[in-house]
């Protein structure tokens, strides 16, 4: 008597559990029918770019001498989309189109001139698309631009920090 009722309850076991999972797919033999689905995406001509800080250094003397640094800018492109990535003038105090100069900071008013370059000694980076800004052709993957920044030796100004702050445009 006791096995009997030790097999209806694994017996009602097993049916519970049976129906607390999914069933298998059942197999059929009557036939098909097929439906067909797109699965689509559009990407359009887009641009990214970041811009790394250009430093000419934090214990400079007298500007006796030309100094240069370089920074680099990064862009992103959608592939096969053309871009000209431009620089601002900056916000140096006298700071226009490619002439451009750090200020001095608080009740200091001096500047420091200095130039972003398009490659050593090559010329200047500035933010007039055909005239003088960088161009390439995206390919859907950072690519890196190298910013020349120098300073010509000029009159030395009082000593304090300087600082502009450029924008770097992409345009596309």
């Amino acid at each position: 008597m006791r096995t009997k009722h030790i097999q209806r309850q694994i017996f009602a076991a097993v049916v519970i559990a049976s129906l607390s999972f999914p069933s298998v797919a059942a197999v059929y033999n009557n036939g098909s029918k097929t439906s067909t689905f797109d699965v689509t995406l559009k990407i359009i001509a887009d641009c990214t770019i970041a811009a790394s800080p250009l430093d000419f250094g934090q214990s400079q003397g007298v500007l006796a001498t030309a100094i240069t640094a370089n920074s680099n800018l990064s862009v992103t492109c959608s592939n096969s989309t053309p871009y000209n990535i431009g620089l601002s003038a900056g916000t140096g105090t006298g700071s226009s189109g490619t002439t451009r100069y750090m200020s001095g900071t608080g009740a200091n008013t001096g500047t420091v001139q200095y130039n972003l370059l398009q490659a050593t000694g090559g010329a200047q980076w500035g933010n007039t698309q055909g005239t003088d800004t960088v161009g390439g052709t995206g390919t859907g993957n950072a690519q890196t631009l190298v910013v020349h920044g120098a300073i010509p030796a000029q009159a030395t100004p009082a000593p304090d920090n300087y600082k502009s702050t450029v924008t770097a445009t992409v345009y596309f």
